[in-house]
């Protein structure tokens, strides 16, 4: 089941403009940054409350987050939603008819295993699945 939202995911154009203006905003520095070379993006991470903000910017033109700002601009990208087992998760949504992006979890930012789940199944929504990996196996 999902437990709760983990993290909101926002596509930028500019990381260092973007962190710049949720520092202002949240009143907080991030407490992270990342790339994930898989996805192509440099990730920077905030928390608020029990919630994160991840902001995702294009580390190449083939990157999917160069490809949503392309299409959409910037704004928000995916909400991402923290599950305790993500292989029972993935199949229960398969059986319930949702399109996922990749068969097999995984690795993301912030030391966890994801998934996403299509847009079209989801009403336009890319949706992620985040299962948090125990410190002693960091991968």
């Amino acid at each position: 089941m999902l437990k709760q939202v983990e993290h909101i995911g926002l596509a930028v154009k500019d990381l260092a403009k973007a962190n710049d203006l949720y520092t202002k905003l949240l009143g907080t520095e991030p407490y992270k940054m990342e790339e994930v070379e898989s996805e192509g993006v440099m990730t920077s991470f905030f928390q608020t409350g029990q919630t994160k903000i991840e902001l995702l910017v294009a580390t190449h033109d083939q990157s999917p987050i160069a490809h949503f700002i392309e299409k959409r601009g910037e704004g928000i990208h995916h909400i991402a939603f923290e599950v305790a087992d993500i292989h029972q998760e993935m199949t229960r949504l398969k059986e319930e008819g949702f399109i996922l992006l990749n068969e097999q979890p995984k690795r993301g930012a912030d030391n966890k295993l994801i998934c996403f789940v299509h847009p079209k199944s989801a009403n336009g929504v890319l949706i992620e699945l985040c299962q948090s990996i125990p410190d002693d196996q960091i991968i």
